[in-house]
């Protein structure tokens, strides 16, 4: 016999479930118990919104759902924020919690953790949430959840069992349930998408993080097109910064807005045109659209498609490929239509003072890291120049909070991605005062003994927002701030530490950190520039 808490995690361990992220607490001490009988790994975090976070950095590099433990009422609180980030950048999680005794939901009688409506709460943040009303539920309810996962817009979901359903005795055994495969794209659409790609003048190729897994099949439809490839930030490393159709990462740029405006045809895989991508307003796009997203309501939003496919990206794009040699004539790959040599040094040319200097510590940090390195990163003015000038290789890797934008992200997201591909290098990338949000993680990747580099970009202020007061021409306020040293909080946490001065000393720490036996902080400063 088993109770619930051991069942559900050797349930989790048939669906692929490595890794738990999350802090025991009085009302989930039977998932542990659970924990105790199986090689599920449990990460220890310093707070639920580490907890999160990190769950959220696993699924965006494994590509597996992040999973956590959490604890009754503050503890599913404390998570919101980086279920938030999860929910608005398509990142697949599964979060389990306790809730009061089925006697006491809605009862307000005081009990320890109470809250009103804890599932209408996480609601506002998920998928879905529900409430195991008792044991016999919860493989149904996991099995939907895993089903979602593979089929739907990954988001996070959130499944609460009363904590007087924990320690039940479970008569039998709970067994995984196989997830269906992704949806495929309608034959005739496909047929359509592909006469029309096929006899564009001047098309175009828009992705987003809908289309991570599908990185090989759009760069062979851009180039038997000839279409150049503008990534968003989630779609970052679809096609190769490298390679000759590659468009950039600059949606907002004069540049890169001609490219769409110009299109006769555009393609847009994954993406939801979010406006973190454009900065300053919309984006042209006067041709005929393609658009392929497993969301239906981003098929018919304000960017609404003239050709609309809701399917998986990967099999859509594939069917796609499959169908355009007999349309193009003789067989023969198109020509490029842009020289993107030019509109590459155009845009680096209209580099303001800040990007620039972000550039170069940028272009530092990417000579001393293996190209297969994930960055996570904060919400900080580097991180903005990154979402547009990092080169990467390969799709997965650049780790930004998007949509929701939140401060605090990049350390812990950076400790998950650390147990998402064991083995393999991972970076964070952080301002000073996002770093301080979630700081107290360090203590969790000194425990497991993470060689991490953490790059902080101390100029001690806010200072993307003090350069917003400057721009509305008033004295700015609230923005500066007194940080710790440093060094001293390094050494606290048993991590190491390094301030380099020049370029080649910080291409030396970040290589260094490398090959460490826990996290070491880089901290940056404008001295590095000389």
């Amino acid at each position: 016999m088993q109770n619930v808490g051991q069942a559900l995690v050797r349930l989790l361990e048939q669906y692929g479930v490595d890794t738990i992220f999350g802090i025991p607490g009085v009302h989930t001490i039977e998932l542990y118990r659970g924990l105790t009988q199986t090689p599920v790994r449990h990460v220890l975090v310093r707070h639920e919104q580490g907890a999160a976070f990190m769950a959220d950095g696993y699924a965006r590099v494994s590509g597996k759902p992040g999973v956590c433990f959490l604890i009754t009422g503050p503890g599913v609180m404390n998570a919101m924020t980086p279920m938030g980030q999860a929910y608005s950048d398509s990142v697949p999680m599964l979060v389990f919690s306790g809730v009061l005794a089925r006697d006491d939901i809605n009862m307000a009688r005081g009990r320890l953790h109470e809250m009103k409506d804890q599932r209408a709460a996480t609601a506002t943040v998920t998928a879905w949430s529900a409430t195991a009303p008792g044991q016999d539920a919860i493989p149904g309810l996991v099995a939907k959840a895993f089903a979602d996962f593979a089929t739907a817009r990954p988001r996070p979901i959130h499944i609460e069992i009363p904590i007087d359903v924990f320690g039940e005795q479970v008569p039998g055994t709970w067994t995984a349930k196989p997830a269906p495969a992704s949806a495929a794209p309608d034959p005739d659409a496909v047929d359509d998408a592909a006469q029309r790609l096929a006899t564009a003048k001047s098309p175009v190729v828009i992705v987003g993080g809908g289309a991570v897994g599908a990185a090989a099949e759009v760069t062979a439809l851009a180039e038997a097109l000839g279409a150049p490839v503008i990534t968003t930030i989630a779609g970052k490393g679809v096609v190769s910064n490298g390679h000759p159709l590659f468009a950039g990462s600059m949606i907002a740029d004069p540049d890169v807005r001609a490219l769409t405006a110009q299109a006769d045809v555009v393609l847009a895989v994954g993406t939801e045109f979010a406006s973190p991508d454009f900065w300053d307003g919309e984006i042209d796009l006067p041709g005929f659209i393609i658009r392929v997203d497993l969301d239906p309501a981003e098929l018919a939003d304000d960017y609404g498609a003239g050709l609309p496919i809701r399917a998986d990206a990967r099999k859509t794009i594939a069917a796609i490929n499959e169908a355009l040699p007999s349309l193009l004539m003789d067989g023969n790959r198109k020509a490029p239509q842009h020289d993107l040599v030019a509109l590459r040094k155009a845009v680096r040319s209209r580099d303001t003072e800040a990007r620039a200097r972000h550039r170069t510590v940028l272009d530092a940090i990417r000579r001393a890291l293996p190209e297969d390195t994930a960055i996570a990163t904060d919400m900080t003015r580097i991180a903005y120049s990154g979402n547009e000038v990092f080169p990467l290789s390969e799709p997965g890797l650049w780790l930004h909070p998007v949509g929701f934008g939140t401060l605090g992200y990049a350390l812990p997201a950076g400790i998950g991605a650390c147990f998402g591909r064991p083995g393999k290098p991972v970076a964070v990338l952080s301002g000073d005062y996002g770093f301080q949000f979630t700081h107290n993680e360090l203590a969790t990747a000194v425990e497991n003994k993470l060689p991490l580099p953490i790059i902080i970009w101390n100029n001690n202020a806010l200072g993307e927002i003090r350069q917003g007061m400057i721009d509305a021409e008033f004295t700015p306020v609230a923005v500066e701030q007194i940080n710790p040293d440093f060094g001293l909080l390094a050494q606290s946490y048993g991590c190491g530490y390094a301030r380099p001065d020049d370029i080649q000393s910080l291409e030396r720490a970040c290589a260094g950190a490398l090959d460490a036996d826990g996290p070491t902080i880089i901290e940056v400063t404008r001295a590095v520039l000389g």
